[in-house]
């Protein structure tokens, strides 16, 4: 069985490279560069390829000639050995490094002064209810009678029936009054057609 080959993975980008190779496309003017895309300080002196989007060092930054270190596109070891297009590739400083420092400045001052507009966002009033509705929940039952998901007419059609022997009484006894019982403090009911006359003049 034959052994299984490893996929080689991204080498870490030196700093300093001895590769006289050169890439065959134009110099990159870092002026083309936003201040924040590039670092000029002769200690770290890199910027951000524009082929990966990644930071890469320049090599010889302060020498004749300086260009991108050979770099791959992914992350050393543990994406795919892919080198990128924008390796080697000469670079033209033609940004002073003072310059760069009061741009860079410049720019952090007036961000930082920046603070995140509060969004007070107003709270969700629920809509009145109709007319109907209103109803619906004053005729609706308690919590503590038994629906069973019952259908409102049929709730209340079960409690009339079993108060209807007793309205029909008390409707019963109240027409029954005994003879001679009036309100009390009421004026006498006419018992005949009052027919005034008219006042001669």
């Amino acid at each position: 069985m034959p052994a299984s080959t490893l996929e080689r993975t991204a080498r870490p980008r030196w700093s300093r490279t001895r590769s006289r190779n050169i890439n065959g496309r134009p110099a990159l003017a870092i002026s083309t560069l936003k201040p924040h895309q590039y670092d000029l300080r002769p200690a770290c002196a890199s910027l951000i390829c524009p082929d990966c989007k990644t930071w890469v060092p320049i090599t010889g930054f302060q020498a004749k000639k300086p260009k991108l270190v050979p770099h791959d596109t992914g992350r050393a070891g543990k994406d795919a050995a892919v080198r990128c297009q924008g390796s080697n590739r000469l670079v033209t400083v033609d940004v002073r490094v003072t310059k760069w420092e009061e741009r860079l400045v410049d720019g952090h001052s007036e961000t930082v002064h920046r603070r995140r507009t509060t969004v007070r966002r107003k709270p969700k009033v629920a809509p009145a209810p109709a007319v109907s509705q209103i109803a619906a929940q004053k005729q609706a039952p308690a919590d503590d009678e038994p629906g069973n998901g019952q259908p409102l007419w049929l709730l209340r059609k079960k409690q009339w029936a079993s108060t209807e022997s007793a309205v029909r009484d008390a409707d019963t006894r109240r027409a029954q009054l005994p003879d001679g019982d009036a309100p009390l403090g009421a004026p006498p009911v006419p018992l005949k057609t009052l027919h005034p006359e008219r006042r001669a003049s």
